[in-house]
């Protein structure tokens, strides 16, 4: 399994030598996941973060009604985790499962923690890994309250660009709070404005 996705990733954000990359790889566990593999369940312990290198993860919650609520996707170069249980290590509410076969680089909190003491660049890292991921969720909690159905799909489409085309529709209506129907009738609808304005 390729580590470059992950390094390049990282080297976005801080400065490495050769050495402190190499060291950061050999604390990576690479692991792969069939479609419909469960990496984490509501009422677990979340132990790892998850570094995607080829595949897609999806992160929801079930209502008591038994609907789902994407939060969060995490395509080919993206993180994941259930941040409140990984922080706290306490059972968390997330469930993380593959949309397709993916492969991942596993990050454990232990070995985590002491990177920020072995190579204290990576303590910068992480802390902008969590500040992105906390103005995401409070982006998305702003956007399902003052926001269309159609203004959130825009915003799907600008955060996840890649996954327009792949994913199956029923996780786009998840992620963006509406019923497949209704999501399908607004396709419909945006397609007939669109063409209406084309001529």
């Amino acid at each position: 399994m390729s580590t470059n996705l992950i390094i390049e990733s990282i080297t976005r954000h801080i400065r490495l030598s050769d050495e402190e990359k190499e060291h950061f790889i050999g604390l990576l566990q690479p692991k792969t996941y069939k479609r419909k593999d469960f990496i984490l369940e509501e009422g677990q312990v979340c132990k790892y973060s998850y570094f995607v290198t080829e595949g897609c993860l999806r992160g929801f919650t079930v209502d008591n009604n038994g609907f789902e609520h994407v939060l969060n996707f995490a395509p080919e170069g993206w993180w994941i985790a259930d941040m409140y249980s990984l922080l706290t290590q306490k059972p968390g509410i997330l469930n993380i499962e593959a949309l397709e076969n993916t492969e991942v680089l596993l990050l454990s909190k232990s070995r985590q923690e002491n990177l920020y003491h072995e190579i204290p660049q990576f303590e910068r890292f992480f802390r902008i890994i969590t500040e992105n991921s906390l103005v995401s969720y409070q982006q998305r909690l702003i956007d399902n309250l003052s926001l269309t159905a159609e203004e959130r799909y825009h915003n799907f489409c600008r955060r996840y660009p890649s996954l327009i085309n792949t994913l199956p529709k029923k996780q786009i209506a998840a992620y963006i709070g509406v019923t497949p129907e209704f999501f399908s009738r607004m396709q419909r609808q945006m397609l007939t404005k669109g063409k209406k304005q084309q001529n």
